[in-house]
């Protein structure tokens, strides 16, 4: 877990009597659509009525569907159902409908979208008046249900969108699949075109439906997985082509042998976050029949600030009823609260999976159906990981997938992908890249469904309190022979990177020490390959920019390091008070929120010639650059810089080379609430430079003998015995 920003507050949807069997509906919107039928009425319905539907293209066949027994008795499994946003927020539209949308009208405006399809066609003056015209830019599909939408006459909405395009590609090379049903519930008139891409993104429209009909009508269209084994998506488009057309409901089927649901227990783990936790227990309550599929639902409270004591919590303690447990621990970290969330799932022996969420995400809840049935349906066991999308920017696909890159020994973005990607400003249309399949090594656990039986074989997270606990996990699954897919489709709102101050903080310790642990057990290539290198002069960067601080959180890291693994259960327990302690010592560590608590801002001599610091354009102008930093180290600092900061740093200027032009500055902190007063100190940067030197050389030295140290030891430390052990350490007493 980590320190993350507010969360803005956003109303969950409403939770129904019964938060197991449905949702109750938004009062501010329409609900036009009745409660769907079971399979077998519909049947009947089809038999007894007369349809006027239209003609598929020429040049494309339609597989139309006679009428079927209930899906179980034919082994039909529901994969990905076409949803619609669950609150009213403009900000995620483009996520599920790629056109003009907006949120339905009141209840007082508009009374159903179905009173008005059904006046739309009584009587040939009604008839006539709604023919269909060309759409102009006010006509807008209209959003009134969780599944549904009312599509006007003479418009056209596509789902070529992130949560509603069918992820073709990934179910191609993961599951057993190998072909899909789109099944669609329409009435009105309407013209559904379906189309697929292929994994360089080029677009295709492969098939038509033509719908004419005063009452729900089901088409359905088997299309095959194939031609995806590189990636790509299926989606379709719906054109209300003369009277005002209605979606009921829509979904990708398959049929398949494997019929028996899994079920998962979703663990939450939770640090002085009550609110947050809350306004995810209150969603997941409203998420209908999203949590037939969900066991239990645990919250690892390792927090002083309780979850049980917020004033909203009883409230969601009652809608989910008994799948709600609280457990109350020491504070272990993430690694140590997910790793109590595995260990309850194996014990339990109810679940199939454990769903490991981040406590401060806004959820959508149909990433769990989705994630669920993929699992169920893959080759073989198989992490299933969530998306990360812009908790500030809505639109925005921070983190699509992740991989390492080896021989630095670093996260990096999955091969051809891109970071913050803007989905509205450039949808999955006309975006080729998200049309290439993504194959990553890890999914981080702001979301990530892990099958029992991987637990079981590989054991729980390593003591790492955070940072580096899922990426070591995806590793030692992938050696172990179960990959992580980052599935489209199922994703959460999380706080973005750069909104936080992760590597220069406290958390810059368990980086450190985690890379490097992880490095020994995992690097293909002799001391790491560059890691050691980089991780120098990643020391010496802060030292030069006086975060002295960082940089001794980095050398304690690599002192742990080399203590060997059995450091790693017992430190979990007291390293972060340790931590505290060490950076109370340093005045670049400590923050105010106001700037007017230090002293003005002054320069004692004005820039040589008036020049401002200007970046260096090269490797050549950075190394001359760092060399002249640590010259500047020989001269003392006087006594101005100590009474006065020389300038002020907004973040997102803060760079070491900049920051190694002055003797001290006011440096903001990445979510801008703070400010810090960095000093410069000749005399702590080069006993930091020489310390640095020493620790480094000495790790590589080392490397082979600790390297083997660290993969003996792992089967014990991911063992539930040596966890047990360090939870009963961690009981409240």
């Amino acid at each position: 877990m980590t320190e993350r920003a507010a969360q803005p507050e956003l109303p969950p949807e409403p939770a129904s009597p019964d938060p197991s069997r449905g949702t109750a509906p938004d009062p501010a919107l329409p609900d036009p659509v009745p409660a769907e039928p079971t399979a077998n009425e519909r049947a009947e319905k089809r038999a007894g009525e007369s349809v006027r539907d239209g003609n598929p293209t020429d040049d494309h066949a339609v597989a139309e569907r006679a009428p079927r027994p209930a899906a179980p008795a034919e082994g039909l499994r529901v994969l990905h159902r076409v949803v619609m946003p669950g609150e009213r927020d403009f900000d995620v539209l483009k996520l599920y409908v790629d056109g003009n949308a907006v949120f339905g009208r009141r209840t007082a405006d508009l009374k159903s979208a179905a009173e008005r399809v059904l006046a739309e066609q009584d009587g040939d003056a009604a008839r006539a008046a709604a023919a269909f015209r060309p759409a102009s830019q006010d006509d807008s599909a209209e959003i009134v249900g969780r599944r549904s939408l009312v599509v006007p006459s003479g418009t056209r909405v596509s789902f070529c969108s992130y949560f509603n395009a069918f992820p073709a590609g990934y179910w191609r090379r993961w599951s057993t699949v190998e072909d899909v049903r789109l099944r669609v519930r329409v009435r009105g008139e309407a013209t559904i075109l379906i189309y697929r891409s292929t994994g360089k993104g080029h677009l295709e429209r492969i098939k038509s439906l033509h719908v004419d009909s005063d009452s729900s009508v089901e088409k359905s269209v088997d299309l095959p997985l194939a031609p995806f084994i590189d990636g790509g998506w299926y989606w379709f488009d719906i054109v209300a082509d003369g009277r005002t057309a209605v979606l009921d409901s829509a979904e990708w089927c398959a049929v398949t042998e494997r019929t028996e649901q899994g079920t998962a227990t979703l663990g939450i783990t939770t640090f002085n976050r009550p609110k947050f936790c809350v306004e995810q227990l209150t969603a997941l309550a409203a998420a209908g029949d999203v949590l037939d599929v969900v066991d239990e639902i645990l919250v690892v409270d390792q927090g002083t600030d309780r979850v049980e004591d917020h004033p909203d919590f009883a409230a969601a303690a009652e809608a989910l009823g008994d799948r709600l447990r609280v457990i109350d621990q020491a504070n272990l970290g993430g690694s140590g609260g997910f790793s109590r969330v595995m260990h309850e799932t194996v014990e339990s022996g109810r679940s199939t999976y454990a769903l490991l969420l981040d406590d401060d995400v806004i959820l959508e809840p149909e990433g769990i159906l989705r994630a669920v049935t993929f699992a169920d349906l893959a080759r073989g066991p198989v992490l299933v990981g969530g998306h990360m999308l812009d908790l500030y920017n809505r639109s925005v696909l921070h983190v699509f997938g992740e991989s390492i890159a080896r021989y630095r020994w670093w996260m990096v973005p999955a091969p051809h992908t891109e970071l913050s990607h803007d989905l509205a400003a450039h949808p999955l249309r006309h975006t080729p890249w998200l049309h290439r399949r993504a194959d990553v090594e890890y999914n981080a656990w702001w979301m990530c469904l892990i099958p029992v039986e991987v637990i079981r074989k590989i054991g729980l997270s390593l003591p790492f309190f955070i940072k580096w606990d899922d990426i070591e996990y995806g590793l030692r699954a992938k050696a172990a022979g179960f990959p992580t897919v980052s599935l489209p489709g199922a994703a959460v709102w999380h706080v973005p990177w750069h909104s936080k101050d992760v590597m220069t903080d406290w958390q810059a310790y368990f980086t450190e020490r985690n890379r490097v642990v992880t490095a020994l057990l995992y690097s293909p290539y002799e001391r790491g390959g560059n890691m050691l290198k980089e991780s120098l002069f990643i020391t010496i960067k802060h030292a030069l920019a006086m975060q002295y601080s960082t940089a001794e959180l980095m050398l304690l890291a690599i002192e742990d390091a080399l203590k060997g693994p059995e450091d790693l259960h017992p430190s979990i327990l007291t390293k972060m008070g340790e931590l505290r302690e060490l950076r109370a010592g340093f005045v670049d560590a400590q923050a105010k929120s106001d700037l007017d608590e230090f002293p003005a801002v002054r320069q004692r001599k004005p820039p040589r010639k008036g020049r401002d610091v200007v970046p260096p354009k090269n490797r050549r102008a950075m190394f001359q650059t760092a060399l002249l930093g640590a010259a500047r180290q020989v001269k003392p600092v006087g006594s101005f810089p100590k009474t006065h900061p020389e300038a002020l740093v907004p973040h997102v200027d803060q760079t070491w080379w900049l920051l190694t032009k002055f003797n001290s500055a006011l440096v903001s902190s990445a979510d801008g609430t703070k400010v810090s007063w960095y000093q410069r100190d000749p005399q702590r940067f080069w006993s930091l430079i020489r310390r640095a030197s020493a620790l480094h050389a000495r790790l590589g030295k080392e490397w082979a003998s600790l390297s083997a140290r660290y993969r003996e030891a792992m089967p014990a430390l991911t063992s539930q015995e040596e966890w047990v052990e360090t939870f009963e350490k961690a009981k409240r007493r």
